[in-house]
């Protein structure tokens, strides 16, 4: 492999952690908080498996880890300032007009009662009803890559109406109960008011009807949101006939509705299955740049796996004319988040938060955030031409996914 190429790929890796630290030292008060937080990202993105704070500070050369617990506790600094500054660094590296917002949950398993919002509740992460925190997610993906923009910590009722509990943890004053599909929807609004550019949002049936559906519409967003079989679904003038829930309204489906398309590559190919597509309403919608009107579609968008039949429904809003392959393809990039759930937890640490309050969960999953968009960054500046030869690529992957001996893309982490 040439020399040239092998510095390169360093002189990249060495900028991007120039910049970010460069960009993230104004959070901190003091000379020292802001090292111990470059440290502690040069940790996330360190070769160790385990991200506790006494591993962080090993590999930083500290004699304990109470700089690296400071950064997460001790100290004064905005965590919602840093993932301003992770959303503005993932939309320069990721940018596209027709991205996708993609809005997901994950579980953080925990032993005991003290950690700001654990409780006893449904993860998919461990499958069932455990003791956990939950997460709230947004994610940009586009064809340029994925990573984190957003994030919240779930608080069930026991916590927001449990005075002493959220005093021993630091909630703020001011926060009340918001359900999960309420913190996406504020992120939702976030990322319209910092205009991110993304055309599309995509989430499972917990997000996909209420609030998110008529505010994406009114901000002429168009979106492929999960919903339940019992859902109900009905077409409007000058569309065929069509009434009854999700479930039913497959069911009566002609075969010829069904055609077999792909969601995107998985770790094992191509994720194949079958898909039907049903027109319910055309809708006028006003611009709100200038005021002119455009048609859209509401619609109904079905999945059917290949090899079970199981169906999974998904309400969607379009500009008229879209294809079933565009809706599709949409829906094929909510896996990503998936992906980047896989790759945070298993190379980045970000279920390996110690802290108890609420600012520590929120500063930890920030700066692990903020990793990833470094990881998403190198990965999309060095796939520029192919390499050579496939040893030089080999050597690429493995300098773009440091810590996976095979050398591959962490965000492939995840089966399907």
């Amino acid at each position: 492999m040439p020399t040239a190429s092998l510095e390169a790929m360093l002189e990249l890796w060495s900028r991007s952690l120039r910049d970010v630290k460069h960009q993230i030292r104004p959070l901190f008060a003091a000379p020292s908080v802001a090292r111990s937080a470059g440290a502690f990202l040069d940790g996330l993105l360190g070769a160790e498996r385990r991200k506790t704070g006494w591993m962080r500070a090993e590999a930083a050369g500290d004699p304990g880890p109470w700089r690296q617990q400071a950064v997460l506790g001790r100290s004064q600094w905005d965590a919602d300032a840093l993932r301003d500054i992770v959303r503005e660094h993932v939309v320069e590296t990721l940018a596209e007009p027709d991205a996708v917002l993609v809005l997901d949950e994950t579980g953080f398993l925990k032993q005991g009662k003290s950690s700001c919002g654990v409780h006893r509740q449904y993860t998919g992460s461990a499958g069932k009803i455990t003791n956990c925190q939950i997460g709230v997610f947004a994610a940009y993906v586009s064809i340029k890559g994925h990573a984190f923009l957003d994030r919240a910590l779930y608080l069930p009722k026991a916590w927001t109406d449990d005075p002493r509990r959220r005093a021993a943890t630091h909630v703020p004053e001011k926060l009340a109960f918001a359900t999960k599909p309420q913190l996406a929807l504020t992120m939702i609004r976030r990322a319209i008011a910092a205009d991110v550019p993304f055309a599309w949002v995509a989430a499972d049936s917990v997000y996909g009807v209420g609030e998110i559906e008529m505010a994406l519409r009114r901000e002429a967003k168009g979106y492929v949101l999960g919903v339940a079989a019992s859902h109900r679904f009905n077409s409007w003038i000058d569309k065929p006939d069509v009434a009854g829930t999700a479930e039913a309204i497959a069911d009566a489906l002609d075969p010829g509705a069904w055609q077999r398309l792909s969601a995107g590559r998985g770790t094992k190919g191509e994720r194949l299955y079958d898909w039907a597509y049903c027109e319910l309403a055309d809708l006028e919608v006003s611009k709100k740049t200038d005021g002119r009107s455009e048609l859209w579609t509401r619609g109904l968008l079905v999945r059917r796996s290949i090899s079970d039949g199981q169906r999974a429904y998904f309400t969607t809003w379009c500009p008229a004319g879209t294809s079933l392959h565009t809706l599709v393809q949409v829906e094929g990039r909510r896996w990503a988040i998936e992906e980047a759930f896989e790759t945070g937890k298993t190379e980045l640490g970000l279920d390996h938060n110690e802290t108890r309050s609420w600012h520590g969960w929120h500063r930890h999953v920030s700066l692990v955030m903020l990793a990833f968009a470094v990881l998403a960054r190198v990965r999309q500046r060095a796939n520029g031409p192919p390499p050579k030869t496939e040893r030089t690529a080999k050597l690429t992957r493995a300098l773009v996914a440091p810590g996976d001996p095979a050398g591959r893309d962490p965000a492939r982490a995840a089966a399907h």
